[in-house]
């Protein structure tokens, strides 16, 4: 019996490069392309140079793959979007945990924010 693509992302921390193609059914040299063209899209690498993706990788390659695929965004356009949308995670993390928030969590917070408001300061010039 064939496991979903579900199924097989529960049980590991780490993926391989095949694995997330056969996962989000990208093939391999589309992944290594797209790290290229999308920053934030960046897997670690193993002792062997191989890269290991992790949950966080997988949802951003199927956040990428719906916009350039489905909604018809341009690499540049889907770029933007995710921009568009770490930022907007940024503002609810501040929603979540305005009671409780530490400095240095405050502190990265607004080092993000201020980063991603000098990219979108460039696109915009």
């Amino acid at each position: 019996m064939k496991q979903k693509a579900g199924d097989k992302i529960s049980g590991k921390l780490y993926y391989s490069i095949r694995e997330v193609g056969e996962i989000t059914s990208i093939k391999p040299y589309v992944l290594r392309f797209w790290e290229k063209e999308f920053p934030t899209l960046r897997p670690k690498k193993n002792r062997a140079g191989n890269r290991t993706y992790q949950l966080k990788d997988i949802e951003l390659l199927k956040q990428i793959k719906n916009l350039l695929y489905d909604e018809g965004y341009t690499i540049e356009g889907a770029r933007s979007q995710l921009r568009g949308f770490k930022a907007s995670e940024a503002v609810n993390a501040v929603k979540v945990e305005d009671q409780g928030l530490d400095k240095d969590k405050m502190k990265n917070l607004l080092r993000d924010i201020k980063q991603e408001l000098g990219e979108i300061l460039k696109i915009i010039s």
